[in-house]
């Protein structure tokens, strides 16, 4: 007996030493996985360093600070500061994406720029010049002199999974090379349609490539939520790879940047919503179809369902914009709708974003709200009488300009002021969206805000 249980201990310890070895192995060859992604993804990555001449006329606040970013930030981190006299340094991280010096980065990184500097991963520095940029994706390409250079491809953002794991290269802080991973958390955050991630990206990551394990270009690093102290608490986001080839590719033929455009308003069918219209809860909403837009010339209507396009289902409102937006106006494209509880197949051929709706975009973007006609049902569902007019505030970014102001789902916006002494009234949908076109390279937007049986002005900064 003392035999066969010698015998059992020693089989029982020679098994724990084959599953420690074998787990052992597994994790050198997960940690030589991350080793090759750090060759293949480090020689391609830049750190950006950039030099703002502000003026002594107006307040300066660094482009890497803006409105739109400090809602990541917290705090005061960034705030506007008398202009100073000498130039003003700022930097971020981007990656080569051909081999003659093209260069992927954000365009927050550059914006402003009078100068701009080019470190390569092996210390070669180059003054760069901007080749292009679109704000609304906040996509740049740089250029620099210079052939030979290794470089990373953009794979499909589509194929990303929750928990997949991702790798984040830049030069956070000025520290140059940096690596770090994590896994992908979610996917179609904000209006932007980025996705987020837990891989640690920090101040001056902004532009750097986030890759997959094998070294492919799976998004771009563009922000994240930071603790009042500016740490990182591993919430971060990145601009899809599919986003980013289309532009930079754009930009890089010498193009304008285009977008396919629909020309309708979108809202979540959400379960009280589709309990009241006797739907399923499947799908998204048409709120609103602009006059000559393509949408109309293709049959849409408002109150429409769109169920899915281009036989792939609708999974969310900035989803769906997205896509539509990735793809070239000129494009059909085959819409499955849900009118008046019956599907019917319609064949849109998308028109242009024109420039008036991208600079619509930029503004509810750097507001951070989103609005809807004011129903007789949702009238009533909220407090108002029958003769309260103006649109509801439906949705509010947390940390947004909105959010800062106060404003909350539920208010009724009744007015925008867009100049000295005038105001627009603001009835529907449509007349707020002309009225904020006007506010185009302002510093601030005042909206006019009924709350209950009280009326107020709410100023939102935009810049």
């Amino acid at each position: 007996m003392n035999t066969l249980i010698a015998a059992l201990i020693l089989a029982t310890a020679s098994l724990s030493a084959a599953k420690a070895d074998k787990g052992t192995t597994l994790l050198e060859n997960i940690s030589d996985t991350f080793t090759l992604v750090a060759e293949k993804a480090m020689p391609a990555t830049v750190s950006i360093k950039v030099q703002i001449q502000p003026t002594e006329t107006e307040n300066y606040s660094n482009p890497m600070h803006d409105e739109f970013f400090r809602r990541f930030f917290g705090g005061n981190f960034g705030l506007p500061q008398q202009a100073p006299q000498q130039p003003i340094m700022g930097g971020g991280s981007g990656f080569l994406i051909r081999a003659d010096g093209y260069i992927a980065t954000n365009y927050h990184v550059i914006k402003d720029a009078t100068e701009i500097t080019v470190m390569l991963n092996d210390g070669r520095e180059y003054t760069a010049t901007v080749k292009g940029s679109d704000p609304q994706t906040d996509v740049a390409v740089l250029k620099i002199d210079e052939k030979d250079l290794p470089f990373l491809t953009f794979g499909d953002s589509d194929d990303l999974k929750i928990g997949q794991w991702v790798a984040a290269i830049g030069s956070p802080f000025g520290l140059e090379g940096s690596f770090t991973v994590g896994v992908v958390s979610g996917k179609d955050r904000q209006e932007q349609n980025w996705w987020q991630t837990n891989a640690a990206i920090n101040h001056g990551n902004s532009g750097g490539p986030i890759c997959d394990l094998q070294g492919v270009v799976r998004g771009v690093a563009t922000a994240m939520y930071t603790t009042q102290g500016g740490g990182n608490i591993g919430i971060s986001f990145a601009i899809p790879s599919n986003v980013a080839k289309r532009v930079t590719d754009q930009i890089i033929n010498g193009e304008a940047v285009k977008r396919g455009y629909l020309g309708i308003l979108l809202q979540p069918l959400d379960k009280e919503l589709a309990d009241a219209m006797s739907l399923n809860k499947e799908g998204v909403l048409v709120s609103e179809v602009m006059k000559d837009s393509a949408a109309e010339k293709g049959g849409l209507k408002q109150g429409d369902v769109i169920l899915s396009y281009n036989d792939k289902p609708v999974k969310s409102v900035s989803k769906i914009r997205s896509d539509i937006s990735l793809m070239s106006p000129g494009t059909d494209i085959k819409l499955k709708v849900l009118r008046d509880n019956k599907p019917m197949n319609l064949t849109v051929t998308l028109g242009t974003q024109e420039q008036t709706e991208a600079i619509l975009s930029e503004i509810t973007q750097k507001m951070g709200l989103e609005v809807e006609n004011l129903s007789p049902e949702l009238s009533a569902k909220l407090g108002y009488n029958a003769e309260t007019v103006g649109i509801v505030i439906s949705k509010i970014k947390p940390g947004s300009s909105a959010a800062l102001a106060g404003l909350r789902p539920g208010f009724l916006v009744t007015g925008v002021a867009v100049g000295s002494g005038t105001q627009k009234p603001v009835k529907n949908v449509a007349e707020f969206e002309e009225a904020i076109k006007q506010l185009a390279g302002k510093k601030y937007a005042i909206l006019i805000v009924r709350h209950q049986n009280f009326q107020r002005y709410y100023t939102l900064k935009l810049q």
